[in-house]
């Protein structure tokens, strides 16, 4: 196995984050026509026909996204505000940015909330609201509903990523604790026209999951959130307030989240204008140029992260003994989002400890490579995207002393790959289309 390998994997890697490029998504889907009409994502709006245009939004792209309607409606833009992840902020003219922890919520958060409900207050029926929305929004927007205080939000979340809940299973709590998600945030934007671009980081690129689904209806429901709760037994570790608050709802005693038939949604439209499925045929392209036979496996790959780790380490091994399902030198490239369920103490992420259970299985296989990164730049509280592995890479370990399985029952991954100089890191991408998967196999 040589070096190039490595770095083909990591090239290749880098044209799928190279597609997910938000500025430009959006600069796709927002055409100026002439005579002050604009086409955005497909639909002809009359610039003329609003008094002023107000710009909200939060995620890990929310700078870019924002930058581009700057460079299109210039003075048009009367004010907005968005929050991103901090190290993710740039320079904008007339749109407030605000930074804020993600994936924990803080104060910031709460900050960068209020700010956006702010701005909307100004916007009236002959006013246009653009909200730009990008993976990480739901962690950036967690103002809670009354009677449920910041340190709730945040150790339900906290119980929520450790005990292996699916993004769509912990947005749906989110989003009934939360007082701007779940379709609320066109709420406050009402009567206004709302129009929402999407940078999706979901699986199935749901609307009403896509940082919990601020600006359209929310199909799930307060027995929805029980039901969650109870399938991970968790009630003992979920704050009291956050169940009072879900219990109260179940028994109708606050209002459910908006459905499809609120007015609400009357003059909203939204619109998915970049995924995953885009980052991966991008790197499929770039790895048939470099002389790959490549094969997008799926791009909905979920579920717990080891085990997906052992059934594509399977596929690499079938591609090297039969040239099934592809040939070598082979690509194989994946995309979606798996989970982790945290039992012990170490430093790392799903990326990471991907590569780390998919190494166990490929150990000492010349000709397997296998890297796994999101493509936001960070892989669980770390400075890493994620990793990549060879036949090679437990050697190299024992030679070190360190014993593979201590550190994946550790969950402590980022270290293992630091001490072999194997971690993938891209800095913050300014995007978010989930994970990125790529497999080679001479």
């Amino acid at each position: 196995m040589t070096r190039d390998i490595h770095h083909d994997a990591r090239k290749i890697f880098g044209a799928g984050l190279k597609a997910a490029d938000p500025k430009e998504a959006v600069k796709r889907s927002i055409v100026m026509k002439g005579h002050g009409t604009v086409q955005i994502a497909g639909k002809s709006v009359v610039i003329a026909d609003y008094n002023d245009i107000y710009v909200v939004g939060a995620g890990k792209a929310a700078a870019p996204m924002a930058q581009a309607v700057e460079e299109i409606f210039g003075k048009r833009i009367k004010s907005g505000s968005v929050t991103t992840k901090y190290g993710h902020g740039l320079p904008l003219k007339r749109i407030s940015l605000l930074e804020a922890s993600h994936p924990m919520p803080d104060e910031a958060g709460l900050v960068g909330s209020q700010a956006i409900l702010d701005v909307l207050k100004g916007a009236g029926e002959s006013d246009l609201v653009m909200c730009l929305i990008s993976g990480g929004g739901s962690a950036l927007m967690p103002l809670p509903v009354d009677g449920i205080s910041l340190e709730d939000k945040q150790k339900t979340t906290g119980v929520l990523l450790a005990c292996g809940a699916t993004i769509h299973e912990i947005n749906a709590i989110r989003k009934h604790i939360s007082a701007i998600k779940g379709g609320k945030l066109a709420r406050a934007a009402a009567p206004a026209t709302v129009v929402s671009l999407l940078l999706s980081d979901v699986i199935g690129d749901n609307l009403d999951v896509i940082a919990s689904g601020p600006t359209v209806p929310d199909h799930s429901t307060y027995a929805d959130c029980f039901a969650i709760i109870k399938k991970y037994a968790i009630e003992d570790k979920i704050p009291q307030a956050v169940l009072s608050y879900l219990r109260e709802g179940a028994e109708g005693r606050h209002d459910e989240t908006p459905k499809e038939d609120d007015p609400t949604f009357h003059r909203s439209t939204t619109t998915v204008i970049g995924s995953g499925s885009i980052s991966l045929f991008a790197a499929k392209e770039f790895a048939e140029k470099a002389g790959y036979n490549s094969l997008i496996l799926s791009s909905s790959i979920e579920g717990e992260t080891k085990d997906a780790a052992l059934v594509h380490a399977a596929i690499a091994k079938e591609v090297q003994k039969s040239g099934n399902p592809v040939t070598p030198p082979a690509c194989i490239i994946s995309g979606g989002e798996t989970t982790v369920t945290i039992r012990g103490t170490g430093l790392g992420g799903r990326n990471m400890e991907f590569v780390l259970a998919a190494a166990q299985e490929i150990d000492g296989d010349n000709g397997i490579i296998i890297l796994s990164g999101g493509t936001d730049g960070t892989d669980g509280p770390t400075d890493a995207a994620g990793a990549v592995a060879d036949g090679t890479t437990l050697v190299r370990a024992r030679e070190k002393g360190m014993v593979s399985t201590d550190y994946l029952a550790n969950n402590d991954s980022y270290h293992f790959f630091e001490a072999l100089d194997d971690l993938l890191k891209t800095g913050p991408t300014m995007t978010n289309v989930m994970d990125l998967r790529v497999m080679l196999v001479e």
